[in-house]
């Protein structure tokens, strides 16, 4: 059956700044990335280590998509972290806001959110 996740797909605002924010950021490599003239779109392939990848997608006038951590639909996507602190401290050098540390109250584990440049939730999970 299953067998873990490929791939997220993301509608950006806008590329060059969301590209930047994943590759540069974050530190994923990019796969391949292509323009697709007919339909006014980039589509980049990102990697992460373990294989996962995030498909990044430019469409022309995309509608707005509400997105709060209590809405309805896909809630965060969450990246696996080593050392939380140094992944924290690596945002906040680079001036992305990341809220306050919390515990797991099941798992004991140590996680935080921020958002991406169009304001999606995003988590960092430490293993």
């Amino acid at each position: 059956m299953l067998k873990g996740i490929h791939h997220v797909a993301i509608i950006c605002s806008d590329y060059p700044r969301s590209k930047a924010f994943y590759t540069q950021l974050l530190g994923l490599r990019v796969i391949d990335e292509n323009y697709r003239e007919e339909r006014e779109s980039y589509k980049c392939d990102l990697a992460l280590p373990d294989g996962s990848q995030i498909e990044l997608f430019s469409f022309k006038d995309a509608p707005l998509r509400p997105s709060r951590p209590e809405a309805q639909g896909l809630r965060h996507l969450a990246f696996k972290v080593d050392d939380l602190d140094d992944v924290i401290a690596h945002l906040k050098d680079n001036n992305v806001e990341v809220e306050p540390v919390r515990v797991d109250p099941y798992t004991n584990k140590r996680f935080t959110f921020f958002t991406d440049p169009d304001d999606l939730p995003l988590e960092l999970y430490e293993l």
